[in-house]
């Protein structure tokens, strides 16, 4: 059996928009090998080396003051990058996060990373919840609600505990229906071919399969809704 790794991954920032020289002050991620979590996480804050907005801090929480001491992305970046190279990264609204993360490598004095794409494939899940559920609200705590995943917890946003709550709602959604189908077209026909719901998911966006689920996977499926029921 083929080992299936994803990193379930949130960024906080100073701001909305790395071009105007925003920059990544928390990343949270949450290792998944097989669907299920290892408890091989990687979280860390960093000092951006300018101010933080306001609207921003009142979202995340995280200070100037509190940055102060820590260690600038530059320091940690091959650590990180090691860390998820050859993942499957699992992210909800994908663009914001790799959009800070390249803006991130790009600043490095000599770019030796390139892009995080070309290390990682990206999983969108805002984009999945979109074709899910056209028409809704599909924010993460939206999921959570739709999903009965429990976020009392999430007063503010986190890297880490948002991240812990998306590697529960992707779960949800993914569960005993969707399967994740990376590689060429034959590998994409095969999937169509049989009597399952797939995704097939790249670089440039999302394309979708739908066929009738079996019996199997409707059972596991029940039997998943029920357990968050209780």
């Amino acid at each position: 059996m083929s080992v299936k790794r994803q990193i379930i991954v949130d960024t906080e920032t100073t701001g909305l928009d790395p071009k105007a020289g925003h920059r990544i002050i928390e990343i949270g991620c949450v290792e998944m090998i097989n669907r299920s979590t290892t408890g091989n996480d990687w979280h860390h804050y960093f000092n951006p080396n300018r101010q933080i907005e306001e609207e921003a801090i009142a979202i995340h929480g995280i200070t100037n003051e509190f940055l102060r001491d820590k260690p600038s992305f530059h320091q940690l970046i091959d650590q990180f990058m090691e860390y998820v190279a050859g993942a499957e990264l699992v992210i909800h609204n994908a663009g914001f996060d790799v959009s800070f993360l390249n803006n991130e490598l790009n600043l490095l004095p000599s770019n030796r990373w390139g892009t995080i794409q070309d290390h990682c494939q990206i999983i969108d899940t805002l984009e999945m919840a979109r074709h899910l559920h056209p028409g809704q609200r599909n924010s993460l705590d939206a999921l959570c609600k739709r999903y009965h995943v429990n976020n009392a917890h999430r007063e503010l946003h986190g890297g880490l505990l948002d991240a812990g709550i998306l590697a529960d709602v992707y779960l949800a959604m993914t569960g005993g229906q969707i399967s994740m189908a990376w590689g060429d077209e034959s590998s994409n026909q095969q999937n169509s071919n049989e009597h399952s719901s797939s995704f097939r998911v790249n670089r440039i966006g999302m394309e979708f399969i739908v066929v009738r689920a079996t019996s199997e996977e409707l059972t596991v499926h029940e039997k998943l809704v029920n357990q968050f029921k209780k």
